[in-house]
């Protein structure tokens, strides 16, 4: 088997940009089904460009701030469509878990850097 980093998964990920933007105007233009509809294959293609990356410690962490970023935009959309905004706490939460996802991985990477640049203890 290939190692990731020597794969291209470009195709997945620009694809995936194009349905985010149409998810995106369709939430702009208040296409409502439309909208809803494209939240599947969105949320559908970043858990899979994640799987890819499955062996890459921080693209599956980046990647998995991108699911969360998705499911907040996502809710806060549906909120918007059908429950008068109502539902911007719940996309706080996706949201944070994105933020803790993405601190976990720069703040874990921080200690392992700055842990290998201390002299070895004899």
């Amino acid at each position: 088997m290939q190692e990731n980093s020597k794969i291209n998964y470009r195709p997945a990920e620009n694809i995936h940009i194009v349905l985010w933007l149409l998810k995106d105007l369709c939430w702009c233009t208040l296409s409502k089904t439309l909208g809803i509809i494209m939240v599947i294959p969105t949320i559908a293609l970043a858990i899979y460009i994640t799987f890819l990356y499955r062996n890459n410690k921080a693209e599956v962490l980046h990647n998995t701030a991108i699911i969360f970023w998705i499911c907040a935009n996502s809710t806060w959309m549906i909120g918007e469509f059908y429950f008068e905004d109502g539902l911007r706490n719940y996309a706080l939460v996706f949201f944070s878990l994105g933020i803790v996802v993405i601190g976990y991985y720069y703040v874990s990477e921080f200690v392992l850097r700055k842990k290998n640049k201390l002299p070895n203890k004899k």
